[in-house]
């Protein structure tokens, strides 16, 4: 894990905000000591979950999306250490492994334009080194029994998360994906708009269901596609449920579930499904927080659910004002998604 920026206890402390008659997450999470191999101190700790940050925005770049989405570790990160540990909710179940070192490949990627050819061509080799890397860290955590929670970077960290669990497990393993966009378009070159189409063409992806695709943004193509490889592929549309009222989101939560649950299963999360929340696809119009939330409690709560992945949120488009706003909502997901794990062993 060359590539790795280990997240310290010292770094931990200094984003905690401590307070008397209070105990934060940062007070509880555990982090790498210095000196020790990384990949037995994951086999070795007692925490369930192994939280994992992707710092780059190549991928939405090589789509033609707007960057930022490399600005969420570091807001999220802090947001997380300093939600409350209590009796609900453990931030001793978390270990804090750190975040992809991107400096050098972002420096790489920093004046290529998506409108010149030979541009977007080394975007699109840049963003297959992240998948490399991404690939090689998922694997060693699910190798060592535990379940990581991945964010930031664009949606082309999908493709990482899913071989590197498929990898892992010995099979390939089955996607559900919260998302305005189906990322299933055609093999092209890598970017943050066909991690799922890489995985699903290169074996690792077995079974695909999006949910809540915008009708009015997915092409006729792409509609094509998913129609032909129904059998491993479906979606349902937010148009359907929550406008045009003829399917309901719980029974379809229900069926979503049902199509992917035989295996071992990734948990994906496009944070541009959200309106108003700060994205490389920014929309007016989707699902709410709460029905998110209860998106990640339903599907976390199956004990072949492998690992959480939530992408995409840009901070530096957002507010001023509210600079911590995507930090607050992932951690929201973050717990929910252990909550629903914890629930698993409860009676």
């Amino acid at each position: 894990m060359d590539n790795l920026v280990t997240f310290t206890s010292i770094n931990l402390g200094k984003i905690t905000n401590h307070r008397s008659g209070e105990v934060k997450f940062g007070e509880k999470m555990q982090t790498i000591p210095k000196g020790v191999s990384v990949t037995d101190y994951i086999k070795e700790s007692k925490a369930k979950f192994v939280l994992f940050g992707i710092p780059e925005d190549i991928g939405v770049r090589a789509n033609s999306g707007r960057p930022g989405a490399a600005s969420a570790w570091d807001s999220c990160i802090q947001s997380i250490a300093n939600i409350q540990h209590n009796r609900f909710c453990k931030g001793n179940q978390i270990l804090v492994l750190g975040s992809l070192d991107t400096q050098e490949i972002m420096k790489e990627a920093e004046n290529l334009k998506f409108s010149e050819v030979h541009d977007r061509k080394k975007l699109s080799e840049l963003v297959e080194r992240i998948d490399k890397e991404v690939s090689h860290i998922i694997f060693t955590i699910v190798k060592s029994g535990k379940i990581p929670i991945i964010i930031g970077g664009g949606h082309n960290n999908a493709y990482g998360a899913i071989k590197g669990t498929a990898l892992a497990k010995g099979k390939p393993i089955n996607a559900v994906n919260f998302d305005a966009h189906s990322d299933f378009r055609i093999i092209e070159g890598r970017h943050s708009g066909n991690g799922f189409s890489y995985a699903f063409d290169e074996g690792f992806l077995k079974k695909y269901f999006v949910f809540g695709l915008h009708e009015s943004y997915t092409s006729k193509n792409v509609l094509l596609k998913l129609k032909d490889l129904e059998d491993r592929v479906r979606f349902n549309t937010y148009d359907e449920i929550a406008i045009q009222k003829i399917k309901h989101f719980d029974q379809e939560l229900n069926q979503a579930l049902a199509f992917i649950k035989s295996d071992g299963f990734g948990i994906e999360v496009d944070l541009d499904a959200i309106p108003n929340i700060p994205s490389s696809a920014m929309t007016c119009s989707g699902f709410s927080v709460e029905q998110l939330r209860q998106f990640v409690f339903h599907f976390g709560k199956h004990p072949h659910a492998s690992y959480l992945h939530i992408c995409e949120g840009a901070p530096v488009l957002g507010d001023e004002k509210n600079p911590h706003l995507i930090g607050k909502l992932v951690g929201y997901l973050i717990t929910d998604f252990i909550k629903a794990q914890n629930s698993l062993h409860i009676g």
